[in-house]
């Protein structure tokens, strides 16, 4: 009797498993053979552990697979431009640091794809989509390509000047065929600028057709599969649909680098000049972004050049440009920089405005 009920139920089991994949529902069908994985583990080790090894697969595929996936991007019907901008391999120029609970927020996201047969065996899943927010510059796409690195993925960038078609209605067309595209491919799908397309329907400047989109963007992301990491980032979060933020698994604020991280990145851009001048540009440049920082600094590299005037003439001119940004206790620490660096204390004066009185009482604190 026993053996009969449960011969009933595995043929109730191969039915609802067919449905499904007939029905295309991909994440369903792992869902569900997550669970069967997960009661059958003691019953039949090895039965569970071979449908585990099943959705491992499915959700990996081979690099030569992979980059020829990735070179079938899905093109704008009106101006044949590609929808995304693939990378793949995903190389860094450098290894990036953030803040010890961004970086932590950024490792978990590697880690769980690190380890899915884990938590499939748990019947869990790895992260699905996330959220980064924050102002323009402070790294969230590089975050994006450094989760890509780690995860030896493709990352696919959605162009939103592609996608935004001139026929309004061929928009929803272009969102849903990369959104598509993404799901059938491990990858890191990056939605850069999400508020561009992802705004409040309650914005009345917006037309019908635009607050669709959000629909049809809110739909997606509630039922991506977990092949691919969905990744969303705006620099103005005020701007998304208030529905938007309930819908991901994981929302990661990225702010301005700190003191440490500003001078880590001058110090890249810098070379051999960073021991000279590297303390005294990061705390020139302090509450300036990641994007801010380089740019001003590969200015003053051309600038050098082009004038032929030397590289450190041009980086007394970023400090004296930037002093009138800086508090007084930045510019009291700046001013003890610049006699580190090898100016007397009347340049110092000259440069920042702190009286020499008060450059003298704290080079005393300091010593």
């Amino acid at each position: 009797m026993k053996d009969a009920e449960e011969l009933e139920k595995i043929r109730t089991e191969l039915v609802q498993l067919s449905r499904l994949s007939l029905l295309g529902k991909e994440r369903d069908v792992q869902v569900f053979i997550r669970r069967l994985a997960n009661r059958y583990k003691q019953l039949s080790p090895e039965f569970a552990d071979n449908l585990t090894r099943l959705l491992r697969e499915a959700n990996s595929q081979s690099s030569v697979l992979r980059g020829a996936a990735v070179e079938a991007i899905p093109v704008d019907l009106d101006s044949r431009l590609q929808l995304a901008r693939p990378e793949y391999p995903v190389h860094l120029d450098f290894e990036p640091h953030w803040e010890p609970v961004l970086q932590e927020a950024l490792e978990q996201l590697v880690s769980e794809r690190m380890r899915e047969e884990e938590l499939y065996k748990e019947n869990l899943h790895p992260t699905r989509t996330a959220l980064f927010t924050g102002p323009p510059g402070v790294g969230k796409t590089l975050a994006a390509r450094w989760i890509a690195h780690r995860l030896e993925r493709p990352l696919v960038l959605l162009d939103l000047a592609a996608v935004m078609s001139s026929f309004l209605g061929r928009t929803g067309n272009n969102v849903r065929n990369i959104l598509d595209y993404a799901k059938g491919l491990p990858c890191v799908l990056l939605l850069d600028e999400f508020d561009s397309i992802a705004k409040r329907r309650d914005d009345d400047t917006e037309v019908g057709e635009l607050k669709r989109l959000v629909t049809v963007l809110l739909q997606e992301i509630d039922n991506w599969p977990g092949k691919s990491l969905l990744i969303a980032a705006t620099n103005h979060k005020e701007l998304l649909d208030p529905a938007v933020w309930r819908r991901f698994e994981a929302i990661i604020e990225f702010g301005l680098p700190s003191l440490g991280d500003v001078r880590r990145t001058v110090d890249l851009y810098l070379g051999d000049l960073g021991k000279q001048w590297g303390a005294i540009l990061a705390t020139t440049l302090q509450g300036l972004s990641y994007a801010d920082i380089e740019r001003l600094i590969r200015r003053a590299r051309r600038e050098a050049v082009i004038q032929r005037t030397p590289f450190d003439v041009k980086l007394r001119k970023i400090i004296h440009d930037r002093v009138g940004n800086l508090r007084k206790t930045e510019r009291t620490d700046l001013a003890l920089n610049l006699i580190e660096a090898g100016l007397s204390q009347r340049e110092a004066h000259e440069w920042t405005g702190v009286s020499r009185d008060t450059i003298r009482k704290h080079q005393d604190v300091r010593s």
